[in-house]
């Protein structure tokens, strides 16, 4: 009942006896016209200049009946219809460990949602960052399954609370992108279900209405075609109780396959459903049970969100409304990463008359990727436009770009501090729309036209191709995102930054992003580095915020970085086949004893945190970890808890530790607080392969307590269990 029990005004069975009432009285066609959508990008085209969401991608719903469509629209960075709210990727949110601030994006982005029209979220990224080579890195939480499963699970949650169905995608192991369409991904059941399945299941478990299967293969099955995922594990295993979409255009190869694996619904429009379906079933070729099944899923799913009150009224107003720009600005706030701050150089005086920006990214709005998850926000402040705004006409700003190094080297020595932003843009990683050029990803939706019906719309979609190239290539003509070519930053950026590194002691590098940058080859005389991430429309004035001091930095690293790329795992963008395993982060660096750069989870503060009085009490079903943190220094702030478990004398592979649990805490200056953080035994277990279940290995536990990943910060207590 996807967590509605108490609110829904009908009961488990009320709904599902007025679902199947409805299934009873509708046609074969009826039925199966309902699994699929009814996207039309060349009348998006025309209309609004934007094929792919600008208004809902709707199912076919049964008006006789009073049956809804689904009406779809994307994310994660907010609504990507209208003009939205844009808040940080999630990536960023993913680095401010706060749930309740997700959350809250959550309700902002289910509110706005509504107001626009839809009542179906596609938008909750939960692949794991396995490598930061990922193009769509960005769209995601985190290299960690837990971490990466409670920011996930806290967006269901605000996005359902208005009545908006949560998607969960892209289930699963969608690691690659430029590779996603013919990939197939080999993994032992262990590696699954420890490592790639855990974050869905606690998206499940919070209540999410939908699955969206991915485009890679799966031990020889599209994802969107496995039984095993769709069926065996997803639903006899899980229990979940809603839908399943297909990932878009390419995500469905074989009809009857698909659908008998349990895939309800092909999204965003009729590439092997619909008439091929229908046609399937009235040749005895699918079973007409299946096609009652995938549709009694859609009918009990929009009964239980239709009957459960709304808690506002949406109106049109609310879209980028102030209050959620107010939290666009705060996620970014937030989220910001401070890994290095040599002599406190951070936060900068006020009291200065002139500043140097460096780098073209400083003036370039700049949100993320030109994919699926594009938002149009009504405005975007960049770098230099917040830094102008946060001090008016008071102080001087001036902005070079790359190729005026020895003006940026004069003006240096002259300046009161310099801010260099550099990084990524769309160019640069992001997501790759098509398995070839524009006319190969126009074969499935020409077929799409035909198969709804539709020749001379089929026909104009030939047209539609080349007005839609610009949207997918760069102006050299290249095809924009994808996975990255390098972790580091590019050539002209490094030897800017290492022109004047060192001439003005109040320098600071901020690095715009969606994943992990090398920084080994240009840090060493920067005395100051800040991720400040594709910041959302807010993200200028956050930074200004926090460089300035306004703001405490308080996100920390949502994956691990290395001192040396060799210590990720195998990563390609073009082999057919991959084998996963269980390690990669900081898992893999520990089991090769390579310390990191930076630990996962770590970050700087503008004061200090001191632990203490680590203690473990075991309840039965958990270990409540408590611990005491001081801030020690002279500002307030806020800090991230985490909570780690490794075991010391196990009998089996397994990693040397994992985060089990975290929370984020505002303690002000010279006071302490006592933390309590629940470990529930059943998150200890592993997978036993051999009995096809989870087993909870007797013998001795480390529990480490401390601000991240590091051995060397973290606090130990033992249990034996």
């Amino acid at each position: 009942m996807y967590n509605k029990e108490t609110t829904c005004e009908l009961s488990r069975d009320q709904i599902e006896e007025k679902a199947r009432s409805l299934l009873a009285q509708m046609s074969l066609k009826g039925k199966v016209w309902m699994l699929n959508g009814n996207w039309d990008p060349l009348w998006n085209t025309i209309r609004y200049r934007n094929a792919y969401n600008p208004v809902p991608i709707k199912t076919n719903g049964v008006p006789g009946l009073g049956i809804s469509p689904i009406t779809f629209t994307d994310g994660p960075r907010g609504v990507v219809m209208g003009h939205a709210t844009c808040f940080p990727v999630a990536m960023a949110r993913g680095a401010s460990f706060d749930r309740d601030l997700e959350r809250r994006v959550g309700d902002v982005i289910g509110k706005e949602a509504r107001a626009l029209g839809a009542n179906y979220f596609g938008g909750v990224c939960i692949n794991l960052l396995r490598h930061p080579a990922w193009g769509r890195a960005q769209e995601t939480y985190s290299e960690d399954p837990y971490h990466l499963g409670e920011m996930g699970a806290a967006l269901v949650e605000g996005v359902q609370a208005h009545n908006v169905m949560a998607c969960l995608k892209h289930y699963a192991v969608n690691n690659i992108e430029n590779s996603r369409f013919f990939v197939d991904v080999k993994a032992d059941e262990r590696t699954m279900r420890e490592v790639y399945l855990p974050h869905f299941k606690k998206g499940v478990d919070a209540g999410a209405a939908s699955v969206m299967g991915a485009y890679n293969l799966y031990g020889g099955d599209q994802a969107c075609e496995s039984k095993t995922l769709l069926t065996d594990i997803l639903r006899d295993d899980w229990g979940f109780e809603g839908f399943t979409i297909s990932d878009f255009i390419f995500g469905i190869r074989d009809t009857k396959k698909a659908i008998e694996a349990g895939l309800d619904i092909e999204m965003p429009m009729p590439i092997h459903y619909n008439r091929h379906l229908l046609k399937a079933v009235e040749e005895e070729r699918i079973d007409e049970a299946v096609i009652d099944t995938a549709v009694f899923r859609v009918l009990r799913t929009l009964l239980v969100f239709e009957n459960t009150p709304d808690p506002i009224v949406y109106t049109r107003d609310l879209v980028a409304h102030p209050d959620h720009i107010a939290l666009a600005k705060e996620a970014a706030e937030k989220s910001m990463v401070l890994i290095k701050n040599e002599g406190n150089v951070l936060p900068f005086n006020k009291k200065i008359k002139r500043v140097l920006m460096l780098g073209k990214l400083a003036a370039q709005e700049n949100t993320g990727d030109r994919g699926s998850s594009r938002i149009f926000a009504p405005y975007v402040i960049t770098p230099l436009a917040g830094v102008k705004a946060y001090f008016g006409e008071t102080v001087e700003i001036i902005h070079l770009e790359e190729n005026a190094i020895e003006k940026a080297k004069t003006l240096a020595a002259n300046v009161d501090c310099v801010i260099i932003v550099v990084g990524n843009d769309y160019n640069d990683e992001g997501e790759a729309v098509s398995p070839g050029g524009m006319e190969e990803f126009m074969k499935p939706v020409i077929e799409g036209y035909r198969n709804q019906g539709m020749p001379i719309k089929a026909r104009l979609m030939r047209l539609g191709a080349k007005l839609q190239a610009n949207r997918f290539t760069a102006e050299d003509g290249s095809v924009v995102g994808g996975d990255r070519e390098s972790l580091s930053l590019k050539p002209e950026e490094i030897t800017m930054i290492k022109a004047v590194a060192g001439i003005n002691p109040n320098t600071v590098v901020t690095l715009v992003c969606g994943s992990m940058i090398m920084i080994e080859d240009w840090a060493d005389n920067i005395p100051a580095v800040l991720y400040s991430w594709y910041g959302g429309m807010e993200g200028g004035n956050a930074l200004s915020r926090v460089l300035f001091g306004d703001v405490n930095p308080s996100g920390r690293l949502p994956f691990t970085i290395p001192t040396d790329t060799a210590h990720l795992p195998y990563f390609s963008s073009t082999d057919r086949t991959i084998q996963y395993d269980l390690y990669h982060g900081y898992t893999l660096l520990d089991k090769q004893g390579h310390p990191p750069a930076y630990p996962f989870g770590f970050g700087l503060s503008y004061t200090r945190y001191e632990y203490g009085d680590l203690k473990v009490k075991d309840d039965g079903n958990a270990l409540n970890v408590s611990v005491t943190v001081t801030n020690a220094g002279g500002r307030d702030g806020e800090e991230v808890i985490q909570v780690y478990v490794g075991m010391v004398d196990t009998k089996i592979d397994r990693q040397v530790k994992l985060l089990k649990g975290f929370d984020k805490v505002a303690v002000k200056a010279g006071e302490s607080m006592t933390v309590t953080i629940p470990i529930l035994k059943d998150d200890l277990r592993y997978y036993n392969m051999e009995e096809g279940q989870w087993v909870l290995e007797a013998g001795t536990y480390r529990v480490l307590v401390g601000p991240h990943s590091g051995e060397d910060v973290l606090l130990e207590a033992r249990v034996n269990l």
